[in-house]
């Protein structure tokens, strides 16, 4: 079949505990995304933006993982 199996798509919600700086500075840069986009996001939302775009510029982790996907047929990158 031409196209993939879709990957699961039920968000898992994730429960993380920061320093009170980091904190300031996400609140920080949701502020900063408002005044460029002119669209306000829920922090959480872009916390996983971010994690998207680190992960997939990793090269050395990408590799990998795609090394991995190739052996057991699932896209273990997104």
């Amino acid at each position: 079949m031409k196209l993939a199996k879709l990957p699961e798509r039920k968000p898992v919600k994730l429960t993380i505990v920061m320093m009170p700086g980091l904190y300031e500075r996400l609140q920080d840069y949701a502020h900063a995304y408002t005044q460029a986009y002119g669209t306000e996001e829920p922090v959480g939302e872009l916390i996983s933006a971010m994690l998207t775009a680190f992960m997939d510029g990793d090269r050395p982790f990408t590799a990998q993982a795609k090394r991995r996907s190739s052996q057991s047929g699932r896209d273990v990158t997104r």
